[in-house]
């Protein structure tokens, strides 16, 4: 499960069905030499993006692959 303290990298590395997510937000992370540092809160708080929302969509992802 995927929280909003997880640095931006490690979801990346991790999952990376999530990237379409990060995509869909507006957030290109995947290039992003920041994502090793920044949390997931403070990515959306930067972005102006609903936190609540990136990870329920994030999380969402990963539902979907074991679908």
């Amino acid at each position: 499960m995927i929280h909003k303290d997880m640095k931006i990298e490690d979801v990346l590395r991790k999952f990376p069905q999530t990237i379409p997510v990060f995509e869909r937000f507006g957030i290109d992370c995947a290039g992003c030499q920041l994502s090793e540092f920044e949390n997931l809160e403070h990515g959306a708080k930067v972005h102006g993006i609903n936190l609540e929302t990136l990870i329920s969509g994030l999380n969402d992802s990963l539902k979907q692959k074991k679908a």
